[in-house]
């Protein structure tokens, strides 16, 4: 099952997010076959940026998002 989820990056303790499709068996910052977005919760307000034509591809195609992405896709009006 392909699944949208995020990629962990940035510093030990300063972390940023990259919002990837990735097949569900991929490590977590692994493999991944497209790179949709970004959330950087660092910032006041956190930042979500999101390629909504992507998006909308990916989930007509029967990609699943994970919990905390289903949110932020709902925040970023998708």
């Amino acid at each position: 099952m392909v699944k949208i989820r995020l990629k962990r990056m940035g510093q030990k303790k300063s972390p940023f997010y990259r919002i990837v499709v990735a097949d569900q068996r991929a490590p977590r910052d692994g493999r991944f076959i497209e790179e949709i977005g970004y959330y950087d919760p660092n910032q006041e307000p956190s930042v979500v940026k999101v390629n909504e034509e992507s998006a909308k591809k990916w989930l007509a195609n029967g990609a699943q998002p994970t919990a905390v992405v289903a949110k932020l896709l709902k925040q970023a009006g998708i």
